[in-house]
């Protein structure tokens, strides 16, 4: 097995995962994180979801204030997106990024135009066609409809960036002039030639679909693909391929979170328009199920694989030393959603016994979520996120309300009995190791079952 893991998976999957741009998506989404954070933190406030508290914010008049630091910081995502991965892109070239970022977001902007009009009432105080020719950005591109966009507008500057670099196409100042202006010079060339190409797509689509080239991504790439991400099987694909990868000792949350997270992070925010739009936030009006929140809390909630469950029999029914001190070291980081240890020291890694249960927690977590949420039992999420180190239970408050706390408590709960079966063979093996006992017996029955 190891063997064939060894040779024919863990190849492949690798390749894949250390690609000049998914890497550059993984670590250009990881400048976004902070203003998702600090964004949610207001949105929050705004929403609390606790009607006590949301009749105060709104007898204060302070929700408005709340919802502008949230319209720039959360909202705008795409924006952070696009500089954060032309970046990544071009620093892990070896070149300096800043640059790159900034050029990529100058073409982001310039390939988008208004498609809202501005109306006071009933009355169309400004056309699309009318705030295009004054300079109006409109702000619903910059957040979660313009992701996907940001993403290959990002991808493509970071690659023709540095293919000018690598081939020195350039403007060299001599050695005395400061580091800091020969290095803007350095990016005249290929930014000219970047948003002058970009430019002219903004002319073609404009001339030829009467549309941009992010409206078109959208409808084109993004929505399907949001669609595909919020469908049954797209969510078990999420749910499985976590584990999967941390189960051959490759960070699963880091690279699937770093690849989804940008299209979870778009269905959270149609969620959020939807009910700031005053209609009600369900399947039916459009609302999505699977969101960065249905991941974070309900698939790696207590770490990958949702190991609390296996932590607790470690503490309180292991018969195994090592375990007992394992589980007592684990308690409280798997608390604040690290589970490494268990991961590396249980362990779980190539383990095929916890293997089973590592794959079924989140699974079947996530299963249950979905039907509760398709329903009606407990509400679809808004767009507000927590940190990921957010204890369970409170963050499932923060995110949802009572009832998805409630929820996410059985779901936890669940996880004991899908691993305690697992665990008690295992804590037998290392049980009778401790003891000097032969175990062969025990790994043959296991095996058997």
């Amino acid at each position: 097995m190891q063997n064939f893991i060894n040779q024919r998976i863990l190849p492949p999957v690798m390749k894949f995962v250390s690609t000049k741009p998914i890497s550059a998506l993984k670590n250009g989404m990881l400048y976004v994180m902070p203003f998702t954070i600090v964004g949610s933190i207001f949105l929050l406030l705004a929403n609390l979801p606790v009607p006590a508290w949301s009749n105060w914010m709104a007898s204060t008049g302070m929700v408005p204030y709340w919802n502008v630091a949230y319209n720039a910081s959360f909202a705008i995502m795409a924006l952070f997106a696009v500089i954060g991965i032309a970046f990544s892109y071009v620093h892990d070239e070896g070149y300096e990024g800043l640059p790159a970022g900034m050029i990529a977001a100058t073409c982001f902007l310039m390939v988008m135009r208004p498609s809202n009009g501005v109306t006071i009432g009933e009355k169309v105080v400004a056309t699309p066609a009318q705030m295009a020719q004054t300079t109006f950005i409109d702000r619903d591109w910059l957040g979660g409809k313009g992701m996907i966009a940001a993403i290959l507008i990002g991808l493509i500057v970071g690659i023709v960036y540095s293919w000018f670099l690598k081939k020195n196409i350039t403007i060299k100042l001599p050695d005395q002039v400061p580091p800091n202006v020969a290095s803007s010079f350095t990016a005249l060339i290929p930014a000219t030639v970047l948003i002058t190409g970009f430019m002219l797509i903004y002319l073609f689509f404009d001339k030829v679909t009467h549309s941009t080239m992010t409206e078109w991504i959208y409808k084109a790439i993004q929505t399907p693909l949001q669609g595909l991400t919020d469908s049954f099987g797209g969510m078990l694909a999420i749910a499985f391929l976590v584990p999967f990868l941390w189960f051959f000792g490759v960070h699963g949350a880091t690279i699937v979170g770093g690849i989804m997270g940008p299209l979870l992070q778009a269905n959270a925010l149609d969620n959020q328009k939807i009910l700031d739009s005053g209609k009600a936030l369900t399947v039916a009006n459009g609302g999505h199920i699977v969101t960065q929140q249905l991941m974070d809390q309900f698939m790696t909630v207590t770490g990958s694989g949702m190991t609390i469950g296996l932590v607790v029999f470690m503490v309180f029914f292991a018969k195994s030393e090592q375990w007992k001190t394992l589980g007592r070291l684990s308690l409280v980081p798997g608390v604040f959603n690290i589970n490494e240890p268990i991961l590396f020291a249980a362990p779980v890694v190539m383990n095929p016994i916890l293997g089973v249960p590592f794959f079924l927690a989140p699974m079947t977590s996530a299963i249950l979520t979905w039907v509760a949420m398709r329903l009606g039992w407990i509400p679809l999420f808004g767009g507000t996120l927590v940190p990921w180190t957010t204890p369970p239970i409170i963050s499932g408050f923060l995110v949802g309300g009572i009832k998805i706390a409630i929820w996410q408590a059985l779901m936890l709960v669940l996880t004991f009995f899908i691993y305690l079966p697992f665990a008690r063979k295992q804590d037998q093996i290392l049980s009778a190791q401790e003891h000097g006992e032969n175990t062969e017996e025990i790994i043959n029955e296991a095996e058997a079952k």
